[in-house]
């Protein structure tokens, strides 16, 4: 961490409110704390937010004294926290930042050289840049008024021009002093910007300008609270009326007057034909109080400006509802009819599927049906798989249907209730089931209906970029539709996390409306109700010999390759590490049968374990684990067994597919044990007991400590009763990690095994193996 510089009175208090913006929250903060100008303090203000940003401000506040962390007991709005930030704000200046917004790099010194040449002016305006969510950035349209305006102070009232500025509190700095003397304080509900902006910039005396863009202003696709619509859109009629209460009590500013009336007209007119703010059935309303406003504030003489719709302000001014109706859509028919119908066709096109399907569409959903289907219609496994059996349990009233490929049914468990895909069967059940389970997406195809509910798993913790950040890696997103890709979350209701690093992580790269629920990965479950002979009894299956160390090598697939290419040679690593040593390999399921893995196989060289349908029983069988980037390890580490990163690739990995975190920082919480990054290294760490010495495991500890934080066991359980029982809390929460009982280590089990036999054959029991159990 830099050196703050702190004083008593640092130069900038930034207030940041923070409600609901977990997954955009830390970059944010890190944008402030990565600041080459250092003499500043953050007020994060929490306004109750039902995620975990509370959370994360604290983790913050607990490593960085400049970050001040407040809560608000109840949800106050944006305007009261923001009063709450000023109230604690020490600073000479006052920036307002929104907490899913960040600073520029440099955007600090900028600011603070600026307002040191200019003397401590009452406003510095500077300028921003949009960042939208499929990583277009545009600059903002005061690029060239900033820029002409050069080094000069100025009195804003005066200077009419820079009204025209996105009126926003974010893009601007504030004399501490200016705003506390002169009472300004935030106003409840939206558009509170506006009328702080006008009413600050009509009292300052001394302003200047910066052309530096110094905030990055992100465009998001869902969240944004100006795009929800609703009544809360009403409140734009209180705040203009506040500001011409307040010109009503500054007759100096009279002349201004024509000024004001036009933009507070443009901003009703902008607000109401938005469907993303009025609902269709408020705009007459909404129409109705824009026309009290327009007849009650209407200045002397005015008339609407050439460069707007006069036809929409007359409409206003006589309060003709039908005549604005006529002339709003008929201006906006032209321009969204291609649109509209381009949609509806698209529309039409996903639905032909078939005749069939288009009958059951029409008849009613059974609540008690449920399909469930795992990576691509494969053999049912991983969470979907858990959840349905816990949903037997919990849930009997539910059928459960999984939906299978052709080449696969006969990998289905006897007595599983099952469909192949695109058959008549397969139409009838989505179209009528209430309840949808995968761990991927389920087909374009498939219509979701008002009342069905998407329940989508996951397979794994983010260690490489997932959705729309794939945008920036070209390898990773070859043949991919991001539109496609959204469209297929937006189905999303219910979204499972494995750990809080995933939460965030999920709300930021898949900005849809879908609820997450914090409760651990289901598919984990198995590893804390597993016992000794349970684990004896996979190994047993699986070929492996007693007393021997079996270790599992499951590397993940690589974007920039085709096809599988060894990223070792297995022949060499088995035969280095010697006969006490077992080598499971389990290629990513992307691959087909390798020959050369069946020949080694073959040989007794190894066992592959490619097509095993249970990953969980591998982990469960194996001593330790070797990978490079694949989501098993944040699975396996609740085990509490070793871990190797073997990393040979990493730079080019990184390169081509991006990463969330630096995986070979070896700093604990993101290092899960030793690293190798060459096959000399990997036999070394082995030879030396490198791979389980006390530095991997505090390692470790730290590392299930961060991805491990929610599974216990119960994990299924929170989900079935949040999915089909609508029911929260009703599983216990997650238990401490020292207080977790997990599966026993394959030399634990042969140990409490034998411990067991010891002691029966010490009774005279007559249940005495007879094969000899070794540890």
């Amino acid at each position: 961490m830099p050196e703050t510089g702190l004083s008593s009175a640092p130069r900038f208090s930034i207030v940041v409110p923070v409600y609901n913006v977990q997954g955009y929250l830390r970059a944010c903060l890190n944008s402030l704390l990565e600041q080459d100008f250092a003499d500043f303090e953050v007020i994060a203000v929490d306004d109750r937010s039902p995620d975990r940003s509370g959370e994360i401000l604290a983790e913050y506040a607990a490593r960085d004294p400049r970050v001040i962390s407040v809560r608000h007991e109840e949800n106050r709005g944006i305007g009261a926290a923001r009063n709450t930030g000023v109230a604690r704000a020490s600073g000479d200046y006052l920036l307002f930042l929104d907490s899913d917004d960040t600073l520029t790099p440099g955007a600090l010194r900028a600011m603070a050289d600026r307002l040191a040449d200019s003397e401590d002016p009452d406003l510095l305006l500077f300028d921003h840049v949009r960042s939208y969510w499929w990583h277009a950035v545009k600059p903002s349209a005061a690029r060239e008024l900033l820029a002409e305006a050069g080094a000069e102070v100025f009195r804003p009232a005066e200077r009419t021009e820079f009204f025209q500025m996105f009126a926003v509190v974010w893009n601007r700095a504030f004399r501490r002093r200016f705003f506390v003397d002169n009472g300004f304080r935030y106003t409840d509900g939206l558009y509170e910007d506006a009328l702080m902006v006008y009413t600050t910039m009509l009292t300052a005396e001394r302003a200047v300008c910066l052309d530096h863009a110094c905030v990055d202003y992100r465009q998001r696709r869902h969240g944004n609270s100006m795009k929800t619509p609703g009544r809360k859109h009403f409140t734009i009629f209180e705040q203009y009326q506040r500001l011409f209460e307040f010109l009503d009590g500054r007759p100096d500013l009279t002349p201004l007057r024509p000024l004001f009336f036009e933009r507070m007209i443009s901003h009703f007119l902008f607000t109401g034909a938005r469907e993303s703010r009025v609902l269709v059935q408020d705009r007459p309303e909404f129409f109705r109080r824009a026309a009290e406003m327009y007849r009650r504030h209407k200045p002397a003489g005015f008339t609407p400006p050439a460069e707007v719709d006069a036809l929409q302000f007359q409409a206003l001014e006589r309060g003709s509802y039908r005549v604005f109706q006529a002339v709003n859509l008929l201006s906006r028919t032209r321009k969204n009819g291609q649109q509209r119908l381009r949609k509806a066709q698209r529309a039409v096109s996903k639905r032909a599927t078939s005749s069939f399907y288009r009958m059951q569409l029409k008849r009613p959903l059974d609540p008690n049906l449920a399909v469930f289907s795992a990576y691509w219609n494969r053999t049912p496994s991983c969470n979907p798989l858990a959840v349905y059996e816990k949903a037997k349990e919990l849930a009997p009233h539910l059928k459960g249907v999984w939906v299978v490929r052709e080449d696969l049914v006969d990998t289905v468990p006897e007595g599983m209730d099952h469909v192949v895909v695109n058959s008549q069967r397969y139409w009838e059940v989505m179209a009528r089931a209430t309840y949808f389970v995968n761990n991927v997406n389920f087909a374009d195809t498939v219509v979701k209906r008002p009342g069905q509910i998407h329940l989508q798993t996951h397979h794994g913790t983010p260690l490489k970029r997932m959705g729309i950040d794939q945008q920036q890696y070209p390898a990773a997103v070859k043949g991919m539709s991001m539109r496609k890709l959204l469209e297929r979350a937006d189905r999303w209701d219910l979204s499972v996390s494995a750990n809080q690093h995933t939460s965030e992580q999920w709300e930021r790269v898949y900005p849809c409306s879908f609820e997450s629920i914090d409760a651990g990965y289901p598919r984990n479950d198995v590893f804390f109700r597993t016992g000794a002979q349970d684990v004896l009894d996979i190994r047993a299956r699986l070929g492996i010999a007693p007393g021997r160390t079996a270790v599992l090598y499951a590397p993940t697939v690589r974007d920039y390759q085709v096809g599988y290419v060894p990223q070792l040679d297995l022949e060499k690593i088995t035969r280095e590490l010697g006969p006490d040593f077992v080598l499971l390999v389990r290629t990513h399921y992307f691959y087909g049968q390798d020959p050369h893995l069946q020949e080694l196989q073959e040989r007794g060289a190894l066992i592959d374990v490619s097509r095993h349908p249970s990953v969980e029983e591998l982990c469960l069988a194996a001593d330790a684990l070797i990978t490079d980037y694949s989501s098993i390890m944040f699975d396996y580490a609740n085990l509490d067994r070793p871990i190797i990163t073997y990393a040979d690739d990493w730079e080019t990995y990184v390169r081509s597919r991006g990463v969330t975190f630096d995986l070979l920082s070896g700093k604990p919480g993101d290092t899960p044990g030793t690293i190798a990054t060459s096959e000399d290294e990997l036999i070394e760490a082995f030879r030396s007991g490198r791979w389980d010495d006390e530095r991997a495991r505090e390692l470790r500890a730290a590392f299930r400590a961060r991805f491990c934080m929610w599974d216990d066991g119960h994990a299924a359980e929170r989900v079935v009763n949040r999915a089909f029982l609508g029911i929260q809390d009703q599983a216990p929460a997650p238990l401490p990690l020292s207080e977790r009982t997990v599966a026993p280590s394959p030399r634990e089990a042969a140990r409490t095994v034998a411990g067991v036999v010891l002691a029966h054959a010490g009774d005279g029991s007559p249940d005495q193996p007879d094969v000899e159990l070794t540890s």
